[in-house]
């Protein structure tokens, strides 16, 4: 063997290697994307998604807790999502408040297993208060 094919193997070798790397990679993180959403903004094909993240207000009377399993609703002021919980809910967690939840739908029903609420009162992330303010439902400039 020539040291130019030499060379060539070597060169051949390292771009199927860095290739194979960029595709375990991409296959990596296309299964922990988790898309954002307000509830009027979901689609029944996004319904179908392994996870979501969904965010907006905790609608006010819709909050009963039996132990550790909380039925609750979210909404953007023009739709609204029905969501179960079984866990602790966060201290800062009441009606009224910024919430986003992770998990999936069962049904018409979502599944959280994870639930972050608004950690003060100058706080709301900013994905919901973006949401919220192209919907004209929130004026606060105060997101972070």
């Amino acid at each position: 063997m020539t040291a130019k094919s030499r060379r060539l193997f070597i060169v051949c070798a390292a771009a199927a290697i860095l290739g194979l790397a960029v595709w375990l990679a991409s296959a990596a993180l296309r299964d922990n994307i988790v898309f954002f959403f307000t509830p009027s903004e979901l689609t029944e094909a996004q319904r179908d998604a392994k996870r979501l993240r969904i965010g907006g207000l905790v609608a006010d009377g819709s909050v009963r807790i039996d132990g550790t399993l909380a039925h609750f609703a979210i909404t953007d002021e023009t739709a609204e999502l029905a969501i179960r919980y079984d866990g602790a809910l966060p201290d800062l967690f009441r009606e009224g408040q910024g919430v986003v939840v992770e998990g999936r739908f069962e049904k018409a029903v979502f599944v959280a297993d994870i639930v972050l609420a608004k950690h003060d009162e100058n706080y709301i992330p900013r994905e919901i208060a973006e949401s919220l303010k192209e919907q004209g439902v929130w004026q606060g400039d105060n997101a972070q």
